[in-house]
């Protein structure tokens, strides 16, 4: 590893500048958030009533036969994935029995991390310490070092010779039905498969790559390996026992489309039930539900920590007034982003949701004014004074 660090100093006119150019920014990603979250409310009620729908109209049946009284119906199978032509990766010579075979080639290269650490000085200056750090790594993708801050003694090839890549079987079948790429794409449980030979690879491949713990190294020395080597490994997603639940059509399937305009299909990996399946489903979209929620919160807080900047900048001139300043505005943001994220996702509910988040904000209001009526009684004596002299 090897280290290069970079001092740089910025005025207080040029902070003030860019502040504003970010509170403008901060506008901006604060009404793209609101948006989000407002549309992540929609759009788990809406999955909330497809799923339900799908579970009160879904029917379990065989996979070993079609019915065609089934047809166009929502149903749910059970069964073992079957393919019928083996995978192939041609260059290497690897054959699998799969739904997909997928190949990982990686190179061993400089990668570049940055650190900054920032200090303030009295009048505003800013005086920014970047400490570049260079280490070798294996990546799965190439490392543009032309732009690293220190090129000289830090460059990597401009090429991979092998690519990663993977095919996808287009042949298959559970029981008597196929399944559509839609759905085969769903199927991701992957697990290595080792190389053995390379008797049946390209030429080139059996004249410079060395088997290596399953994988394939092309370089001097695998337990020494310089910038430049690649390695590739291969995995594979078996068949194996899989559910569906999607519409019927013909001896395959389309995504069932629900009576509010979604689309509805599922598959998961092993024997499940048609209920395990929905509430899996359902468990999924509360989560997604919630990370959203989550994760727009702390956007709000930057979003108003970048809008309050300003301020702090300002104020920076005594450094310490500066970070009493910053530190104040950064709670300040959370707090805005608190009532904007709660005012946004009670609209949300009351425009999805019109019962349920009426009667939140009904609770919501009697609960302030609860608080505020106990505080008023606690002001009380103390507004009051002492009693008058006698």
């Amino acid at each position: 590893m090897s280290d290069y660090v970079e001092v740089t100093s910025r005025g207080i006119g040029g902070r003030g500048k860019d502040s504003i150019g970010g509170a403008i920014f901060g506008f901006i990603l604060a009404a793209v958030v609101v948006f989000a979250l407002f549309w992540n409310e929609g759009r788990s009620v809406k999955r909330y009533k497809d799923l339900k729908e799908g579970a009160g109209a879904v029917v379990s049946v065989q996979s070993e036969t079609v019915d065609p009284a089934m047809e166009g119906k929502l149903i749910h199978i059970t069964g073992e994935t079957k393919t019928k032509a083996p995978l192939q990766d041609a260059d290497f010579g690897i054959q699998s029995s799969a739904i997909k075979l997928i190949r990982k080639a990686e190179m061993f290269q400089w990668v570049e991390d940055v650190k900054t650490e920032e200090k303030t000085k009295v009048g505003g200056t800013t005086e920014t310490v970047k400490t570049y750090s260079y280490s070798q790594e294996w990546k799965d993708g190439l490392v543009d070092s032309s732009k690293f801050k220190k090129a000289a003694g830090h460059q990597n090839p401009t090429e991979m010779k092998y690519d990663s890549s993977s095919s996808m079987a287009d042949d298959v079948t559970v029981g008597a039905f196929s399944l559509p790429g839609f759905l085969v794409s769903k199927i991701s449980v992957a697990g290595a498969l080792a190389v053995e030979t390379l008797e049946k690879a390209s030429d080139e491949i059996r004249k410079t790559g060395k088997l290596n713990n399953g994988t394939v190294y092309f370089g001097s020395n695998p337990a020494s390996p310089a910038v430049g080597d690649q390695r590739v490994s291969f995995q594979i997603v078996p068949n194996g026992p899989v559910s569906v639940v999607a519409q019927q059509h013909g001896n395959t399937f389309v995504s069932f489309h629900t009576s509010i305009g979604g689309q509805l299909d599922l598959l998961e990996s092993g024997l499940m039930s048609a209920p395990e399946m929905f509430q899996l489903a359902q468990n999924r979209n509360n989560m997604l539900t919630l990370a959203i929620r989550v994760g727009g919160f702390v956007m709000l807080g930057i979003a108003f920590s970048m809008i309050l900047r300003p301020i702090a900048v300002l104020a920076s001139i005594l450094p310490f007034l500066g970070r009493l300043v910053g530190t104040g505005t950064t709670i300040i943001a959370f707090l805005l982003a608190a009532i904007v994220w709660t005012l946004t996702v009670a609209v949300a509910w009351i425009f999805y949701r019109p019962i349920l988040g009426i009667a939140i904000l009904v609770v919501t209001a009697v609960l302030i004014a609860m608080v505020v009526k106990r505080f008023r009684k606690a002001d009380g004596p103390a507004l009051a004074g002492p009693p008058p002299l006698t």
